[in-house]
This record gives structure tokens, C-alpha cells and sequence, in this order.
């Protein structure tokens, strides 16, 4: 059975490879003798020398989302400009990471870039999976001139730098990967139920739970008052559930004595829980379990959700364009709910971003890839249609005020939580086991198998400390 299992990883990694090779979208490869097209380097590239390696062919590994569709429609541009050759793979989010980890453990090179999440360079960069970027990004030979690293938020850029220590938060060591774009965890409404139905809304804990009871079946069976994600999954637990966890006051884990100890068992997270539980039980969907964000933004741009406690953008993709959605120019946004005595918002950040293969035989091209992608002029383009822009003079500037400031609250609600927000999980090895750990026992609370949350979450706390339990941190 062991030498079977071993076959089917090794069939699946090459039929993997194959998947990714396949999906060429250019039927002719460049060649280092191609004469360059007529397009426009971007601005400040000065004498930089875009075409330096044509004739060379990138793989990239996109998971679905509107943000890698922007990539994936400027690529020609690209191509066109360097004379580099792109082939991409695109996956859905539910099996995105387990097929990119069965690539990255291959250690082929295949992909040379990737999209990833802060957190997967937690377990990537260890493994040493993951180029890092300060020697490129410091290299003037190999970066343009006007790509301006500084231009980048640092709230957004530095959570995606870590010094490989478990349990130290983010923000120093190396810069493992680029912001493609972020993602904040907020408050999202439909002004026209809320209108209808004669309620303000929610800026409080206290305020969203008394909403979201009184919108239970507000048109009806299958309709409610808030989308929250729900499945067996880490991701359940990283949008709002996180946020208000942090907001709340509490912390997954505790450096003591050279160990991590997990404090989901704290009074606060155990009252933050509580709450959440509550919330999911008389204001949440029918079908909570199976909630992922593709689930809870549909809902809530059908109609069918009255709030979305989610990413940002999540819902904006439901208000923009005109007519996205059923309830496109209804939706509004604010920030987070405070719970008592807090002030603000934490907001946990995610950042989808563009990382290389440590393996990659092509790793000066792929920088050109990836400083392209995440400059500033394509970045510019792009902000229009993802909202979250990491770079501030993109989000400053007239297009992207006019365009994304049109749904109401929504650059107001940014620009309350950004200053809050930062990546609230502690670094560590275990956590996507961990956290996935995590929502389960979110579920097993809701459907009552616990006696109380007091009860699950000393349960929990005592598995995930055990987890770590060989993890020593250097003193």
C-alpha cells in the first residue's frame, strides 16, 4: 500500500507538471531573434532592457480570482514586450494550495511564479520553496527604475516579509513575495433591505447580532440576515471570525518558555466565540457549513443575505460593475463591528500575491514577471477593477477614487481599518492543521456537540498546543 501511495504522488506531481505546461496561452513561442512589437514599456522604465530574455518560457500557477484574471489579461502585453513565452494553470481555491504544494515539494521548477497567501510562506519559506526578493527588488540591473518599492502600503507589503522564527508576528526578514492586491474584513449591507425594513446599520457587536436576528427569513425561507463562511476549512476562520477574534482582544498563541501555547481558551476568546456562535445560529445561513467565499458573496449579491461579514472585495465584486449582481448599486460598506470597549477595528489583512520558485531555472525573467504585474502602471490599470489597490498612489488617485468611491462606504470603511490591520495569526509551521482544526470545532459548537464554548475551546487550545508541541523557538 506505501509504494501504491507513493505512485499515485509522484502520477499526480507529473500529471500536475503536464497540466501546467499545457495551458499555454499563446500558440507561438517567442524566440531571442523575434523583433519586439510596438508596445510601450512602462513608465520610468528609462533604458531598462525588458526584452534581456526573450525567447525564454515562464509557468505561472494562478488560483481563481478576479485578481489573477486581470494578470491573465494583460499577459499578452507582456509577452509582446519581453518576447518571453507565459503558460498558466488556473485552479479553484478549494484545491489550490494542495495542488500547489504537490508542485513545490517536486522541486522541478514548475512553476517558476506562483499566487499565494501571507500564510503559505509559513510553511513554503522554511522548506525553502520560496526566492527571496530583497536581492532583486535592491538590484538596479535588474529592476526598473520607476517601480518604486516604497510606494507600496507597508501594512500590506511588510505582512508578506518574516524571519522564519515561529511565533514572531510579520514584518521583518526577508521579502518572500509581492502584493497583488489585499483584502481587509469588513462590514457589508444591502441599503435597500435595511431601508425596507426600517433599520440602521450595525457598528456594533451588539447592533450586528440585533440585525441579523430581526432580517432571519426577511423574504422569506432562505433568507437571512449575515454571509459568513463556514466550511472545515482554515479559511472559515481567517475573514471575519479572525477580525473580530483580534478586536475582541484575544490571541491564538503565546511564546512562554520557548513554546507555543494556544490561548483560544481565554476569556475573551471564549466570549468572542460565543458571540460568533450565536450569530451563525439565528442570523446565518441555512447551509453555514458549506459557505466558502465564493458561497457567501453570491448569497449576499443575490439578494438572499442582508450583510456579508467578509473581505472587502468580496462584495464589491457584487456592486461593480453595474449589474454584477441582482443587488448591484444597493450594497454599502462600513468597518468592522466593535464589540464593548474597543475602539477600533483589527482587521485580519489577507494579501494574494506572486511568489517564485526557489527551483526555478528561469528566475531573472520571472522577475520580470512579477515587477511587471505588480508595478506600478499595470497596478493602476488594475485597481479599477480590484479594489483593494496595495500601492498608494493608486489609491489616491482620481480614476480609482471616482471608480471604486462610488459604492457607498466603501473607500471610508479602508480608510478606517487600514491604519488596525495587520496579520493577527502568529507565524507558525502547523497552521494550516491548526486552523482548520479550528473551524471544525466552530461547526461541532453550532451544531451543539459541545456542552459549552467554554468546553470546545479548552479542547481545542489543549490540541493545538500539543500539535506544537516539538516546535522549540531560538531564545
Amino acid at each position: 500500500m506505501k509504494k501504491i501511495k507513493i505512485l499515485l504522488c509522484i502520477a499526480l506531481i507529473a500529471a500536475l507538471s503536464l497540466a501546467v505546461i499545457a495551458c499555454d496561452n499563446n500558440d507561438t513561442p517567442a524566440t531571442p531573434d523575434a523583433p519586439a512589437q510596438d508596445v510601450t514599456p512602462p513608465a520610468g522604465s528609462g533604458d531598462f532592457d525588458w526584452r534581456a530574455h526573450a525567447g525564454t518560457t515562464l509557468n505561472i500557477m494562478f488560483n481563481q480570482h478576479p485578481y489573477a484574471d486581470t494578470v491573465i489579461e494583460r499577459i499578452p502585453e507582456f509577452e509582446a514586450l519581453t518576447g518571453i513565452t507565459v503558460r498558466h494553470s488556473v485552479t479553484p481555491e478549494e484545491n489550490y494550495f494542495d495542488v500547489l504544494t504537490l508542485a513545490l515539494n517536486a522541486r522541478s521548477g514548475n512553476p517558476d511564479i506562483f499566487m499565494t497567501g501571507a500564510y503559505q510562506i509559513w510553511d513554503y519559506a522554511p522548506a525553502g520553496f520560496i526566492q527571496p526578493l530583497e536581492d532583486f527588488i535592491n538590484d538596479p540591473a535588474r529592476t526598473f527604475p520607476g517601480y518604486n518599492f516604497a510606494d507600496f502600503y507597508e501594512a500590506v507589503v511588510g505582512a508578506l516579509r518574516w524571519d522564519l522564527v515561529p511565533g514572531n508576528m510579520v514584518g521583518t526578514g526577508s521579502q518572500w513575495a509581492l502584493p497583488m492586491g489585499f483584502e481587509l474584513n469588513n462590514l457589508a449591507f444591502n441599503q435597500r433591505i435595511f431601508d425596507e425594513h426600517g433599520l440602521e446599520p450595525p457598528r456594533t457587536t451588539e447592533e450586528l447580532l440585533t440585525a441579523a436576528k430581526a432580517l432571519h427569513e426577511f423574504n422569506g425561507p432562505g433568507t437571512y440576515g449575515v454571509a459568513l463562511r463556514g466550511t472545515r476549512n482554515w479559511a472559515t476562520i481567517h475573514p471575519g471570525y479572525m477580525t473580530l477574534f483580534a478586536t475582541w482582544g484575544a490571541r491564538d498563541f503565546e511564546v512562554v518558555d520557548g513554546r507555543l501555547v494556544s490561548r483560544v481558551d481565554s476569556p475573551e476568546a471564549i466570549a468572542m466565540t460565543d458571540f460568533w456562535v450565536e450569530l451563525i445560529r439565528y442570523g446565518g445561513p441555512p447551509q453555514w457549513t458549506t459557505y466558502t467565499w465564493y458561497q457567501a458573496g453570491a448569497s449576499f449579491g443575490a439578494g438572499n443575505a442582508a450583510m456579508l461579514f467578509d473581505a472587502t472585495c468580496n462584495g464589491y465584486f457584487q456592486n461593480y460593475p453595474a449589474g454584477a449582481s441582482a443587488e448591484s448599486g444597493n450594497l454599502a460598506w462600513l468597518p468592522g463591528p466593535l464589540p464593548p470597549g474597543a475602539t477600533y477595528s483589527r482587521s485580519n489583512i489577507w494579501i494574494w500575491s506572486m511568489a517564485m520558485n526557489a527551483y526555478s531555472q528561469n528566475q531573472d525573467a520571472a522577475w520580470l514577471f512579477m515587477q511587471y504585474f505588480t508595478g506600478p502602471e499595470f497596478q493602476a490599470w488594475a485597481g479599477t477593477r480590484n479594489p483593494d489597490a496595495p500601492r498608494r498612489s493608486v489609491s489616491t488617485s482620481a480614476e480609482y477614487i471616482g471608480v471604486v468611491g462610488a459604492s457607498v462606504g466603501y473607500l471610508e470603511a479602508l480608510e478606517a481599518d487600514l491604519p488596525h490591520a495587520t496579520i493577527q495569526f502568529t507565524p507558525q509551521p502547523e497552521f494550516i492543521q491548526t486552523t482548520t482544526m479550528w473551524a471544525a470545532t466552530l461547526q461541532d459548537l453550532v451544531a451543539g456537540q459541545y456542552s459549552s464554548t467554554e468546553e470546545a475551546m479548552r479542547n481545542l487550545a489543549e490540541r493545538k498546543t500539543a500539535l506544537l508541541a516539538n516546535v522549540e523557538i531560538p531564545q
